[in-house]
């Protein structure tokens, strides 16, 4: 056996996504960092080892996809793999080798892969190494630092370091918690195994080998939440928990994840009417080996997120990064339980008690989960960060813990640039946290662009051509490049009160708001009234039903048949709002009408989307992010050029676009303007896309129709405008562009050539740096 040494900055124990993406974060802001995953890939349940599908707040939320490192993984791996996306089970090896390409390509960056940290030393408080052990190379490494993180999932560094934590069901009484149970207990959410099939054009047989579970009960599947509605495989049901200890007994749950899938098998291939047929050329191709793990132990920080954090109104000052995934609390037991999960169970009733009491988001999360308060440098990302049993339910998913992971890289990157001691990072420099977020791509849903080294922030910024806001029809055409969604096209009937954001242009000199009509389709014999009203909100994530007193307030008409129903509301919006920038939304509601079709619109405006009242009081978005058919007038210009640089690089308060009118040829161009030559070598560019909904919605190789394809940077120079940069074949919707050497100008313009299939020219944001990063 061999035994070496090796120093680093940052030590990271944990290869999942939020490891990977803490690892990532650090090393880009020129720390050393060493990244030690225990398995021969990257990215742990996501891998090609157990296949499930990242998920988080695009799920629930339009516009809500997480930035950053993540989203950089998401939209290459996209870019590039043949594999079709399903729910568990879809991974192949093309998803491992885009984290292993950007690990690869991170300067500062060093990879240990097949490494257990088998122990942690600890002198004074405070962890010195962690000592890893290289099964396949007879290798025993100690690791030392100046922070660690502990991105294992079980907690590995912390249980070893000492650290407080806590594991099972906290009881109800001790943080007031609705979805706590009465009684504390260790149960714990199960581990799952999933598998995937291959239709190999002929029909093929399957024989359930004598040592698997068999199932012959057809009510354990379609009255107890376990649905096998995907027949090529998968199944997040598939799980185990009680009675069997998730680390401890995890190779025991192994085996017997075995046998149940396999019995899910034989009853999808030999026994279930509605499958049989189905599945009756599907082989099986792949059968997991590692079970995908939801919790176990979560380490105690500088504050513990209870259920209250998921919907309180008052932000973190501490904000790092946002949650939005329901309330998530799987069965313990699993397939041993009386049920799934409980809003499978509920068959997924969007009105249901388990569907609406889980509802929340989209929350921010402080840094003070991510700090231990046991020992003085260590942080933690994933599904072992400071959280009630409860609270993981939501935090717990991998999108999530991907940007937890990049916003503990880069406290940790900050710790160490700033010299200030970890613990008090949150008190004394979280706004260069929270800024260096932002800049590298991420999303804080309270905290906007005020870096100082921004010069676009200090630009008049103007462009080619702005798209006009007039609303949405169904015959309107939208290139989404084969981007799917759950709810089926048309299907709009006002069953519960329905409700549409409409962007406006506010303050001084706005037009306001003369007209709203909206198409109806009356699918009686009679006329029908419905009440609606024009209101105040503050963002598109505002799911109250009482925002205050409504601008205006009707009884709209709709006779049999399809009609637009006119609206004359004459609203004045002169006061600037909530967005002092000069555009924000309204909201249009229309009361419930049962015989009454609200008919959607054929594209999506960007930032303009809807949502129905799934219970009294509070809204949810409706399918996953759809235009409900509308028209205004006067026209809105709500994607102005400066909205590149006000401080949001998504759809939140404002729709924070520039969009080019459509009707206009290419090419299309934005434009910064200064008073004084300003030297310029760094620009990061966000184009529109990839925000509207989760990563499992998009096809093989694709590239989102909105985002820029072929684009050049181009300066003012005594010769007239001078091309620095051209960029052709982009699908990324972030690029940071580093040029050769500064250039000094009083003017630079991206001059958009082509899209990836959307008529208009978008970008989110625009940032120009005198340095390199």
């Amino acid at each position: 056996m061999r035994r070496v040494s090796a120093e680093y900055d940052i030590v990271v124990c944990g290869g999942g996504l939020a490891g990977f993406a803490a690892a990532v974060a650090a090393a880009r802001m020129g720390r050393t960092v060493c990244l030690v995953q225990d398995r021969p890939v990257l990215g742990g349940n996501s891998s090609s080892e157990v296949r499930v599908v990242p998920r988080g707040s695009t799920t629930y939320h339009a516009y809500a996809r997480e930035g950053g490192v993540v989203n950089e993984v998401m939209v290459g791996e996209r870019m590039r793999n043949h594999e079709p996306l399903f729910e568990n089970g879809w991974a192949n090896s093309v998803w491992d080798l885009e984290l292993y390409d950007i690990a690869q390509r991170t300067e500062n960056l060093t990879l240990m892969l097949n490494t257990i940290v088998s122990s942690v030393d600890v002198r004074d408080g405070r962890i010195t190494s962690v000592t890893g052990w290289t099964h396949s190379a007879e290798t025993e490494t100690e690791l030392r630092g100046q922070v660690f993180l502990d991105c294992t999932g079980d907690g590995v560094v912390g249980a070893l370091a000492g650290c407080e934590y806590r594991s099972g069901e906290e009881a109800r009484s001790e943080f007031d918690e609705p979805h706590a149970p009465l009684e504390a207990s260790e149960d714990t959410m199960g581990n799952s195994l999933h598998f995937k099939t291959k239709d190999v054009g002929r029909p093929v047989d399957f024989e359930l080998p004598e040592w698997a579970v068999e199932y012959t009960d057809p009510d354990f599947f379609y009255k107890q939440g376990r649905v096998p509605n995907d027949v090529r495989g998968g199944f997040w049901w598939i799980e185990l928990g009680k009675p069997w200890h998730s680390i401890h007994d995890n190779e025991v749950l192994r085996h017997e994840l075995t046998r149940h899938a396999l019995g899910v098998w034989d009853w999808m291939k030999n026994k279930d009417p509605r499958t049989r047929e189905a599945t009756r050329n599907l082989a099986l191709d792949w059968l997991g080996q590692v079970p995908g793990k939801r919790e176990s132990r979560r380490l105690m920080g500088l504050y513990l997120l209870t259920e209250s954090d998921l919907v309180r109104g008052e932000p973190f000052e501490d904000e790092i990064a946002y949650g939005g995934w329901n309330i998530d609390l799987h069965t313990p037991g699993g397939m041993l339980a009386p049920t799934s999960e409980p809003t499978a169970a509920a068959g997924y009733d969007l009105h249901s008690q388990a569907s609406v009491t889980a509802y929340v988001g989209p929350f921010g999360v402080p840094l003070r989960s991510l700090i231990a308060k046991d020992v003085t440098n260590l942080l933690m990302a994933g599904r072992n960060v400071s959280a009630t049993h409860v609270a993981l339910g939501s935090v717990r998913v991998q999108a999530t813990t991907a940007i937890m992971g990049q916003a503990a890289g880069t406290a940790a990157a900050v710790c160490l640039t700033k010299q200030v001691p970890l613990q008090d990072v949150p008190a004394v420099a979280i706004d260069d946290v929270q800024q260096q977020l932002l800049r590298d791509g991420c999303f804080l849903p309270n905290v906007r662009n005020t870096d100082a080294d921004d010069l676009a922030r200090s630009a008049r910024v103007s462009s080619s051509s702005q798209a006009a806001y007039l609303g949405a029809s169904p015959g309107d055409r939208w290139e989404d490049g084969g981007l799917r969604e759950h709810v089926r096209r048309g299907v709009s009937h006002l069953t519960a009160l329905r409700a549409q954001w409409i962007p406006v242009r506010c303050g001084p000199g706005a037009p306001g708001l003369r007209t709203v009509s909206v198409l109806l389709r009356n699918d009686s014999d009679v006329a029908v009234e419905i009440p609606a009203w024009l209101r105040n909100v503050e963002h598109i994530w505002d799911y109250r039903v009482d925002t205050g007193s409504p601008l205006a307030e009707t009884v709209l008409r709709a006779e049999p048949g399809e009609h637009w129903v006119p609206w004359q509301v004459d609203v004045d919006v002169s006061e600037p709002g909530v967005d002092v920038d000069g555009v924000r939304y309204l909201r249009l509601d229309l009361a419930a009408a049962a015989d009454v079709e609200w008919v959607r619109a054929g594209r999506v405006l960007p930032g303009a989307v809807s949502a129905f009242e799934m219970t009294p009081g509070r809204m949810r978005r409706f399918g996953d992010g759809v235009t409900m058919s509308h028209r205004v007038e006067p026209a809105q210009h709500v994607y102005p050029p400066e909205s590149v640089a006000r401080g949001a690089a998504r759809p939140h308060r404002a729709p924070n676009a520039w969009r080019s009118d459509p009707g206009e040829p290419f090419d299309q161009w934005l434009r910064l303007d200064w008073p004084q030559a300003q030297e310029i070598r760094t620009v990061h560019l966000n184009f529109a896309g990839h925000l509207l909904r989760e990563y499992d919605r998009t096809p093989t190789l694709w590239r989102d129709p909105q985002t820029v394809r072929d684009y050049t940077l181009q300066a003012w120079t005594d010769a007239g405008w001078t091309d620095v940069l051209p960029v052709r074949g982009n699908g990324y919707t972030r690029r940071v562009h580093v040029l050769a050497q500064a250039i000094r100008t009083t003017s630079l313009r991206v001059v958009v050539h082509a899209t990836n299939g959307d008529p208009a020219a978008a970008l989110y944001e625009i940032r120009c740096y005198a340095g390199a990063p």
